[in-house]
């Protein structure tokens, strides 16, 4: 077993080599993965999903023979389709933001219907691996007839649920949903033979609600770098003077707790003394964007604030390389304290600085002078830095430079090795 260990070490290493759009050589395939099957589910879309994308690419990359179980986007979106390599089924489930009751139902019926799938398929196929995406973590039970017949099972926690749902819902931690969902948790991390996390904020939390340190596994949600490439120099760092627009930019999930209206309300503090300054913002559109779109025409800020709708992985590069600075401006809560948001690093990837909160989930790994820190949650702070950015561009790159050097630690190259480990690991161990 430690000699196939060392193999595997040796071949995931080669294969990280390849960029990620390249499929690893026949001869670098370790024969213990070679052709055994992995069933993947996930409540979202798939492959704008870039976490089980990631993760599903590099299995076939191993010569994995890798299904998918996702939602289907709409109508024109293929049910069954061969994507990179990955089989995708597309279950026909709309996905809806809403009340506590559309989720539980939502999560419900996805449940059972892979739980089906999943059954049916065992019966004429043997899984080796079972890896299982949250929200929600019950869905992990969705693999229970595939682990009866031998399929090691991985649950990949990218929220921790009690949090999120105490930051949407305004819920107390004692409350009944709170300690039901702690409940769930505890169950569906027992039920895995290993759990995956985003960083180390997320691990010490599951640890101190009873999750064996050794079971959870720090994979973090870093960007591809086929898509997202390093450059080895910064652009455009010179002082605004108001040849051009100082650009902002924020891209992701356009909702409450990502704090978009603050983003807002600084753009407006310091138009004062950057009048070219702009925002662009990029996502799905939300009820919340709208509100927040109203309140900056109510403003004045309506020539200043661009939305530009969603866009692709790769638009998301071209638009990042047009800004002058990224924002993550989180609202506090419980949630945002832990979280680590992918988008510094894609930011920081293309060399461009990223003024971000101080908060836990980042501050583990970002230090004084590796970002632009701003109060968690402060507008007059955020605002306070974005003149920062715009006026002392010298002192910012050398904050971007030394910032490089943490997601260089964290490049996908390097997690990738970890996450292939680890399912070779339990797939050899089982053998």
């Amino acid at each position: 077993m430690i000699s196939g260990l060392r193999h595997l070490r040796m071949i995931s290493q080669e294969v990280n080599t390849n960029s990620a759009n390249s499929g690893a050589a026949e001869s670098l395939t370790p024969v213990q993965l070679r052709g055994k099957r992995v069933a993947v589910v996930v409540f979202s879309h798939y492959p704008s999903d870039p976490r089980p994308r990631r993760a599903a690419e590099v299995l076939v990359q191993l010569g994995m023979n890798v299904e998918v179980l996702c939602l289907r986007q709409d109508e024109h979106e293929p049910q069954r389709e061969i994507y990179n390599g990955v089989s995708l089924r597309r279950i026909s489930l709309k996905r809806r933001r809403g009340g506590k009751f559309t989720y539980v139902f939502q999560y419900s019926a996805f449940l059972v219907i892979s739980f089906v799938i999943l059954a049916f398929r065992s019966l004429s196929r043997h899984y080796a691996l079972v890896h299982v995406h949250n929200m929600p973590d019950f869905l992990v039970f969705a693999a229970l007839v595939p682990k009866l017949f031998g399929a090691r099972v991985v649950l990949d926690l990218h929220d921790p649920m009690p949090e999120l749902m105490m930051t949407i819902y305004g819920l107390k931690p004692e409350s009944f949903g709170v300690r039901l969902l702690q409940r769930v948790e505890k169950w569906s991390i027992n039920f895995a033979d290993v759990v995956l996390t985003v960083n180390q904020a997320c691990k010490k939390l599951f640890t101190a609600r009873g999750c064996p340190p050794e079971k959870v596994h720090v994979v973090m949600n870093s960007p591809d770098e086929g898509i997202f490439k390093y450059l080895d120099k910064r652009r455009n760092s010179v002082e605004h003077n108001g040849a051009r627009p100082f650009v902002i930019m924020y891209h992701g999930s356009l909702v409450e707790r990502h704090g978009l209206d603050i983003g807002v309300s600084a753009l407006g503090i310091i138009k004062r003394a950057v009048p070219h300054a702009e925002l662009r913002i990029y996502g799905s559109s939300t009820p919340f964007l709208e509100q927040v779109l109203n309140s900056a025409r109510r403003s004045g800020l309506e020539q200043s604030v661009r939305y530009l709708g969603p866009k692709t992985l790769e638009q998301i590069v071209e638009a990042i390389d047009e800004c002058d600075v990224g924002i993550i401006p989180n609202r506090r809560s419980i949630f945002t304290e832990i979280n680590t948001p992918t988008r510094i690093f894609e930011y920081l990837s293309r060399g461009k600085p990223v003024i971000a909160p101080a908060a836990p989930g980042i501050q583990d790994y970002f230090s004084d002078g590796q970002l632009v820190f701003f109060e968690l949650g402060n507008a007059n702070d955020l605002a306070h830095k974005l003149e920062y950015v715009c006026f002392h561009p010298e002192e910012v790159e050398k904050t971007v430079e030394s910032g490089r050097s943490v997601y260089r630690d964290h490049r996908w190259s390097a997690e990738r090795t970890k996450f292939t480990n680890l399912a070779g690991e339990l797939l050899i161990a089982r053998n």
